[in-house]
């Protein structure tokens, strides 16, 4: 399925110059009196290699289809993820450089969609957004609801998200998958 560059989003796997390619990152520019252009860093699903290319905007990539499907997270072991198929129960175990910055929003039993391509793994898929509780941070200031200053806490997962200064230790949050940033209060 064709899709134009426009369109292209972190996770899709796409074929690119005869290559089966996972996006890392896109972002969309539109810089002064130029056209819009897509940039996108992606990794070869072969070799591993990075690539990074700007696509115009009218550009058309061809999209693969993939054999996705929802699983649960179930723990890591060693650099491992351990998934397994809600259906049929068999576990698939994931490297963590396929998982990769995800791995900082899976709590167990997290549900998430994993692609396939004949078989293999490609690429996992979070949910738009997570529910994380804050296991370290300044302490909050009480009546801190007008400035929009951030302070960093430290999540139960380990990953360091900005949050507003009325948001305290034990406090669980939302966080957006996409953009590692707070949403709101759970």
């Amino acid at each position: 399925m064709n899709i134009k560059a426009t369109d292209i989003r972190k996770g899709y796997v796409l074929k690119f110059k005869d290559r089966v390619v996972r996006v890392v990152s896109a972002s969309h520019h539109t810089p002064g009196n130029l056209r819009a252009m897509m940039q996108v860093e992606m990794k070869d699903l072969n070799s591993n290699a990075n690539i990074n290319h700007r696509f115009r905007a009218d550009d058309t990539i061809e999209k693969l289809s993939l054999d996705v499907i929802t699983m649960e997270f179930l723990y890591k072991e060693g650099e491992n993820f351990v998934f397994m198929n809600n259906e049929t129960y068999e576990q698939t175990f994931l490297q963590a450089e396929l998982v990769g910055e995800n791995s900082g929003y899976l709590l167990p039993n997290s549900k998430v969609s994993i692609a396939f391509i004949e078989g293999k793994p490609v690429s996992v898929e979070l949910p738009p957004r997570v529910t994380l509780k804050i296991t370290a941070t300044e302490p909050g200031i009480r009546n801190a609801t007008a400035t929009n200053v951030l302070k960093p806490a430290t999540m139960e997962t380990g990953i360091i998200v900005g949050v507003p200064a009325f948001i305290n230790e034990g406090d669980s949050i939302i966080v957006s998958t996409e953009t590692g940033e707070y949403m709101s209060r759970a």
